[in-house]
């Protein structure tokens, strides 16, 4: 019997009615596909072709074991004496074992590819995998947790409000591995297996690459899932939001006071509802009267305009009749067809429809990028079904439950697509969600409505290095948190104090929440609006508070060249512009170890100060640099850990070997 067989430069196995193909895919690279009674030929969830002729391909054939190598990396395809079952052994250019299945078990017949059929075709998978100890393992995504090492952890393959699920993860045993299906499931990165679960896919799907460093290994990546464009020139200074400008004067009158105290403003954000009804995609004439007029004075400021746009369609919008006869329209498989709830009954359009995202795209243009709107804010982009019962819908594209986690990557191709045909190349949208390979639509994600904690903004920190990793490098928070704020309250202002200086520290420099107290906003007919929050401006805590964020402001102004830099190093190499300190300094055991601080590109180590009332903090400085202490230009050997002075004004930030001398003592 021949179980293995060479196709071209891709290696097959084959035995009672599995096939399971393993190609190289990009530099050190391999992607793995198999399935039952399949021709493994579904539709591509998110790697790009990888480029022709790269790398020496080696293949081997025996009877019971075979062999690919493609450059760095080498599968070992061997048979197991119980059943003839498959186990694939992943190993470096050294030999050593980065990631093996699990084994049938002689009489266990355990299954490292387990298939249970469903209706209609699909299968629950499961892939597991041999646990390695001492393993760590890095990226994933954004979750809302305080940990950035996810060995021992359950981690939900779902997306959520401040959740987004990236299934891609750098090990601390030199390779990076993709989970690539867009399947609602599970991952387990147990201390005995690893085991990657997906409640209804066609097969398997998943991609390996070895590196000698983290550098190496997100630069495979993301040549293979896309690299973010170029940071537009007002993706680096500083960004004025709230929820929310419910009128035209309020969005002018800001802007103008920013003009008038003469601090450097980038972009000014009008939040939700400054429509009549989720999905009319349009200014409401009664708050804004003449938008082309507002957009123009802006600009004539310097300031670029962002527009919130939602997915939801309530079913009394100009636009749903339409949008629903044409079968653009996310469906409910069974009962009432609402599937979220707020300012009346709403139903989410399909972004995995191409003809829905035309129909999307060219409201969008006529009613705001015609009148000079260049960013839009794509909210509720996970989406947001009520409850989160995912097995009610379906796409275009699949049942929800087998390809739900595309949706927030075809909502920002949308934007994307539509403004490249409009002929600006500059685009940025601003996006609650995404997936892998967001990034290459210029998906700036933010990290969703999280509460205005202590606790949860100690959460970003490590939520930004993730998603970092997982090659979203454009990534920002709400300044201060979303919920919960009160602008006249000393201890949140504390609070925003501190959130502001990591967020001059972040990739976009947003300030935005809902703060308290709200008021109520009830139109001329009547009917009782979407409500505002408190003043949010850097002017709105207290005179003191406002000069400690205006040195922050300026900062960034004066940081802009360095700034430049990086983010051109994430859209030509892949590089995180928020990351670990292990990626810059790989050799240094101790910087696996930290999650309370981070690098901000090459040569900028940042500790933000994280605890109420704290007035310094601990940092660890990386062996192989010298640091110099941004605030008093004090030298620190790297190797050990210092007491960084931190009163309120200061955010403990430290300069590579001497780099970037005429920012010391700016703030």
């Amino acid at each position: 019997m021949q179980f293995f067989e060479r196709d071209g430069s891709a290696l097959l196995y084959r035995q009672n009615g599995e096939t399971v193909r393993v190609e190289p895919w990009g530099q050190n690279s391999l992607r793995v596909r198999a399935g039952i009674l399949s021709e493994l030929d579904w539709p591509c969830a998110a790697l790009l072709d990888p480029p022709a002729g790269e790398g020496a391909v080696n293949i081997e054939i025996g009877e019971r074991q075979a062999r690919l190598q493609n450059g760095g990396i080498t599968v070992v395809m061997d048979l197991n004496p119980w059943g003839d079952t498959l186990q694939m052994t992943f190993l470096n250019a050294q030999g050593r074992v980065l990631l093996r299945e699990i084994s049938n078990g002689c009489s266990l017949d355990r299954r490292a590819r387990w298939y249970k059929p469903l209706p209609g075709g699909n299968f629950r998978l499961k892939a597991s995998f041999m646990a390695n100890e001492g393993e760590h393992i890095y990226g994933m995504g954004q979750y809302q947790e305080e940990r950035m090492d996810w060995k021992g952890c359950n981690v939900e393959l779902m997306q959520r409000n401040s959740q987004v699920s990236v299934p891609f993860y750098l090990s601390s045993l030199g390779y990076g591995f993709l989970w690539h299906n867009p399947a609602v499931g599970e991952v387990h990165f147990g201390a005995n297996t690893t085991e990657w679960t997906a409640e209804s896919t066609p097969g398997l799907d998943y991609w390996i690459t070895a590196g000698d460093t983290p550098a190496a290994i997100e630069h495979a990546y993301t040549a293979v899932t896309g690299r973010a464009p170029q940071m537009p020139e007002y993706g680096l200074g500083f960004w004025q939001c709230k929820l929310r400008y419910y009128n035209q004067q309020q969005v002018l009158d800001v802007a103008r006071e920013y003009k008038r105290r003469g601090i450097p403003l980038d972009v000014i954000v009008i939040d939700y509802y400054h429509w009549l009804r989720c999905g009319d995609y349009r200014f409401d004439p009664e708050y804004f009267p003449d938008p082309a007029a507002m957009i123009r004075e802006l600009k004539e400021m310097g300031v670029e305009t962002m527009v919130s746009v939602w997915p939801e369609i309530d079913t009394r919008s100009e636009n749903y009749a339409e949008m629903r006869q044409q079968g653009l329209l996310a469906k409910t498989n069974g009962g009432v067809d609402v599937q979220m709830i707020m300012h009346g009954n709403n139903v989410f359009f399909d972004a995995t429809n191409p003809r829905a995202r035309r129909y999307v795209w060219e409201k969008l243009q006529k009613n705001y990028a015609e009148l000079g709107v260049r960013l839009f804010w794509l909210d509720e982009a996970e989406p947001g079904f009520g409850g989160y019962d995912l097995e009610q819908y379906r796409y275009q594209a699949g049942e929800v439950l087998a390809v739900g986690n595309l949706y927030p990557r075809e909502y920002a191709r949308m934007v994307y697509e539509g403004q490249q045909a409009r002929g600006q190349r500059d685009v940025i949208s601003l996006t609650r969600c995404a997936w892998v390979g967001s990034q290459r639509y210029g998906a700036l994600v933010w990290s969703g409505d999280i509460f205005s904690t202590w606790e949860d903004f100690r959460k970003q920190v490590c939520a930004g290095m993730s998603i970092g990793l997982a090659g979203i490098p454009w990534w920002a928070t709400d300044i201060g948190g979303f919920h919960g704020g009160v602008t006249a309250d000393p201890a949140f202002r504390e609070l925003l104090v501190r959130w502001f200086q990591f967020g001059c520290f972040s990739p976009v420099m947003r300030l935005h929440g809902c703060r308290g107290p709200q008021h109520e906003v009830v139109n001329k007919a009547g009917e009782v609006r979407e409500w505002c929050g408190a003043d949010n401006e850097v002017w709105s805590f207290g005179e003191e508070n406002t000069a400690i964020l205006t040195r922050y402001i300026l900062l960034r102004q004066a940081m802009r060249g360095y700034l430049r830099a990086v983010t051109d190093a994430a859209h030509t190499a892949g590089d995180p512009i928020l990351r670990p300190l292990f990626y810059d300094f790989p050799s240094d055991a101790a910087a696996w170890e930290v999650k309370d601080e981070y690098m901000f590109g090459p040569d900028v180590l940042v500790a933000p100060v994280m605890q109420p009332g704290a007035e310094s903090r601990s940092v660890y400085l990386p062996a192989g640099a010298r640091w110099t202490l941004l605030h008093s230009g004090a030298v620190y050997e790297g190797g050990q850990r210092c007491e960084a002075p931190a009163p309120l004004a200061e955010i403990p930030v430290f300069l590579r070997d001497g780099s970037h001398p005429e920012w010391v003592g700016m703030i």
